[in-house]
């Protein structure tokens, strides 16, 4: 799904089938809701109790003079407010307890499924985009419950109660307020219809902004390295001036209808009181009491219909995070497991047989390639960049599912094994190594309570890097910081390679491990490598071919092919491909 998909929603003002599946995570609170649905009737019934309970002490006991009836009914007055700012508590409480645990449910839903996407996927999508759906947007639809749903409905109760006491009280009145209603509604339905289609740019126009600020922030050391601080800035510029039109047109909206929203209930008082009062001095058919009750309702009435367009607003802001989360919950892009074979341990036996592979359709990158590797064989991959040697990882550890052919490990096909036990029994060593905001133990374990530090040390000595270890402040409780900036290339590189051999993986695949580092750490990776391999099926991708000289077998492709396949002596007695790219490292050896 492509982010242009992804930023499309229906432009419905109301979903219903979105409103219900929002409310299938309320199932597991239905107490809360019980008690948030019982406090929102309560406010709507206790609100219209006051002005039919003010209506009675003016034309009846203040008019009376009786003190006695006065201050009974001054109590009940007193008694219905505390129940409703009592209901009124547990409606907000409740009503945003439930809305914080919902979005905690949906967050770890949406967590676990993104864990569990092919790479393509986030390939092909904005990390910016991805953190906005899983921090911003979820936050947002918590608002649904605790701003938006409940309080609408509230507010329509309430609006709902006060009309028929109205109409109970005086119906005449209650005419003359109705008669303004119409005005207010239309006019609310259009502010809706036209926020709905705004908080959409706003939304999309956040989600452009976090993507354009976390991938500068990240690449900040190439801008600054290629001094473009400038362009950087003026697209910045750009990108924040959108998302503060977006944000314009919500407020232009706003500045409209509120002040419409304001007039019509003024409009609606001086009818009352012109009406009622002409009728309470010339004929006796209003009582004092209904005008100042009126007055009282009229603005129980109006209010939380002027409050429903802004409440709706939170609503639509809440349902458009909703459409785009559930749009990324619904996608399809989870890898398939289907493999029922569980193995604890593997032998290390690789196949490829004719495998092709393609990124796009189209465009095959692996084309027709078969190969094998021994149990306990160190096999070097090499060949120009670009001409699929990391691809052919990708595939091992079914990052990419493979578009025809075979690839099987210990005699049985990769998609056979359950994929969490295909994976644990595969380590890789990456060029670029990327490590957690965390201490050194915690990037090498990645929290395995099953390794222990006694066994992490060992480990470490065994292939000669706890000494470097030692020398950082704390040791192995040193805290790398993000991307583990606080480390050197090489040092990142020794770590990775420890984190391998402590999981003790059935095959250890090295992709480009000893490029980009200096000569001492490339001495310790070289010393690492040759005991980390010993005995254990390892695939070794290289540029450097010094580096592999000792491979029991080499592999060279070029486009997407094997072109050549023998061990390092055999390869050079050839004079193809592998003598011609090693004469040139070795010629560019010697010059420098």
């Amino acid at each position: 799904m492509s982010d242009n998909q992804e930023n499309k929603v229906s432009g419905k003002v109301y979903d219903v089938k979105l409103f219900g599946r929002l409310m299938q995570y309320a199932r597991a609170y239905r107490f809360e809701f019980a008690v948030s649905a019982v406090a929102v009737i309560s406010v709507a019934l206790f609100a219209a109790v006051r002005p039919t309970l003010l209506k009675q002490v003016i034309d009846q006991y203040i008019s009376n003079k009786d003190a006695e009836q006065l201050l009974f009914y001054v109590l009940l007055m007193l008694g219905a407010l505390i129940f409703e700012v009592l209901s009124q508590f547990l409606f907000i409480y409740f009503a945003n307890w439930l809305g914080q645990n919902i979005i905690k449910d949906m967050r770890k839903q949406l967590f676990s499924h993104l864990l569990n996407f092919k790479m393509n996927y986030f390939n092909r999508s904005s990390v910016g985009r991805l953190v906005t759906r899983v921090v911003s947007d979820i936050e947002t639809i918590a608002s649904v419950f605790g701003q938006g749903l409940f309080m609408i409905i509230s507010d329509l109760l309430k609006m709902s109660v006060v009309a028929m006491v109205m109409l109970l009280m005086n119906w005449r009145l209650a005419l003359i307020v109705f008669a303004v209603l119409p005005i207010l509604i239309f006019a609310t339905k259009i502010f809706q219809r036209a926020m709905k289609s705004a908080f959409q740019e706003v939304r999309t126009e956040v989600a452009n902004l976090n993507s354009f600020v976390q991938e500068r922030i990240t690449g900040m050391g190439i801008i600054q390295i290629f001094t473009r601080e400038k362009i950087e800035y003026d697209k910045f510029r750009e990108i924040n001036e959108k998302h503060k039109k977006a944000w314009i047109r919500t407020v232009w909206y706003n500045s409209i209808f509120f002040p419409v929203a304001e007039v019509l209930p003024s409009i609606a008082i001086g009818l009352v009181v012109w009406y009622g009062g002409l009728n309470a001095a010339v004929n006796n058919t209003v009582t004092a009491g209904e005008v100042i009750s009126f007055i009282m309702m009229n603005n129980m009435l109006f209010r939380p219909l002027r409050q429903i367009a802004d409440k709706f607003n939170t609503l639509q802001m809440g349902m458009v995070a909703a459409e785009r989360v559930f749009k990324i919950i619904d996608a399809e892009e989870s890898e398939s497991d289907l493999g029922e074979t569980r193995i604890s341990a593997f032998k290390g036996q690789v196949e490829f047989e004719d495998v092709r592979f393609s990124y796009k359709k189209g465009e095959e990158v692996i084309k027709g390639i078969s190969f094998e590797v021994d149990p306990g064989q160190t096999v070097a991959i090499v060949g120009a960049t670009g001409a699929g040697k990391s691809t052919i990882i990708n595939l091992l550890n079914r990052f990419y599912e493979i578009d025809s052919g075979h690839v099987r490990i210990d005699g049985k096909d990769i998609y056979d094994y359950k994929l969490h036990d295909l994976r644990e029994q595969i380590a890789v060593v990456l060029q670029d190594v990327f490590l957690f905001s965390d201490t050194i133990y915690n990037n090498i374990t990645l929290k395995d309570d099953t390794i222990s530090r006694e066994e992490v040390e060992r480990v470490a000595k065994e292939i000669g890097i706890h000494d470097f270890i030692m020398t950082l402040p704390g040791g192995y409780d040193y805290n790398v910081k993000e991307r583990g900036v606080m480390l050197s290339v090489g040092q990142r590189q020794l770590i990775a390679f420890l984190r391998a051999s402590v999981s003790k993986p059935g095959i250890l695949i090295l992709d480009e491990a000893t490029s980009s580092i200096d000569s001492h750490s490339e001495k310790l990776i070289q010393d690492a490598t040759e005991k980390i391999t010993r005995n254990r099926t390892s695939i070794i991708i290289a540029h450097r071919l010094a580096t592999i000289q000792q491979a029991d077998k080499i592999i060279v492709m070029e486009d997407g092919q094997i072109v050549e396949i023998g061990n390092h002596d055999e390869l050079l007695k050839k004079k193809g491909y592998y003598s011609k790219l090693y004469n040139i490292q070795f010629v560019q050896k010697q010059a420098s």
